[in-house]
């Protein structure tokens, strides 16, 4: 996600508050594990960027770059195991934005579902709200503290305790395609998009309960390319860019 360069802007943002997900993955840049230090830096000028412009923003991790409970479960680890340890490397990441965000001079805060006092905040909704209405970045880590279930889910989730506009998914792609646009080259980008055909046609965008989630509390989601630099901003100015579904095509 190359920075666009942007420090100011006179266009009023679309929204609020927004809650940003990344994976894990997209940490890693060019490395095979871990997390690349230049690509954590190019999210934290963008995500900064953003802020910038008056908007709050939070942010959800995965922890695939680290650790992937459900893989070893497949492999005979026992799957709440597994799923804590993944919720423990998602703090790890969290940790690794905060301190990436807080190096440019500004605010963070990571909030864990697991208690972990000794290096972040308990996730409390309402310490959540404070902090970003303050202009401070939160960071929530852990998911949503239970096993069985996805970072994906734990956005929803959140997008929806904190009250965010969008909840913006940022995939290696530019939205949401009919086919793997990686392998079919003809692949149509869809431009809006139903919950009701997202679920419908498995278009495996979340998992089914993160999209039920969004649908039932009619939170908008808004699918996007991290790698395009400056598409994070371009979204929050309300240019069309990624995939947007929504209860109503």
């Amino acid at each position: 996600m190359e920075s666009s360069g942007m420090t100011e802007t006179t266009r009023a943002p679309a929204y609020r508050r927004i809650l940003v997900k990344l994976s894990g993955e997209a940490l890693l840049g060019s490395e095979n594990y871990g997390i690349d230090p230049v690509i954590l830096k190019r999210i934290a000028v963008e995500i900064l960027e953003v802020m910038k412009m008056g908007v709050e923003v939070a942010v959800v991790l995965g922890g695939g770059n680290i650790f992937r409970g459900a893989g070893l479960a497949r492999a005979g680890m026992d799957r709440v195991t597994g799923d804590h340890m993944g919720m423990l490397a998602t703090v790890i990441n969290a940790l690794a934005l905060q301190d990436a965000v807080e190096s440019m001079g500004a605010h963070a805060r990571v909030m864990s579902a697991l208690r972990i006092n000794e290096v972040c905040e308990d996730y409390i909704r309402r310490r959540a709200v404070r902090h970003l209405e303050k202009g401070r970045l939160v960071i929530f880590g852990a998911g949503t503290g239970n096993p069985f279930f996805t970072t994906d889910t734990a956005a929803s989730l959140r997008a929806i305790e904190i009250n965010a506009d969008v909840l913006l998914k940022a995939t290696k792609v530019n939205g949401i395609y009919d086919a793997d646009p990686v392998q079919h080259k003809d692949a149509k980008r869809y431009s809006r998009l139903t919950f009701d055909k997202v679920l419908a046609d498995r278009l495996n965008v979340m998992d089914a309960t993160a999209i039920v989630m969004c649908q039932e509390n009619n939170l908008p989601l808004q699918v996007f390319n991290m790698f395009n630099g400056g598409d994070l901003i371009r979204i929050v100015q309300g240019e069309d860019v990624g995939t947007v579904v929504s209860v109503q095509p």
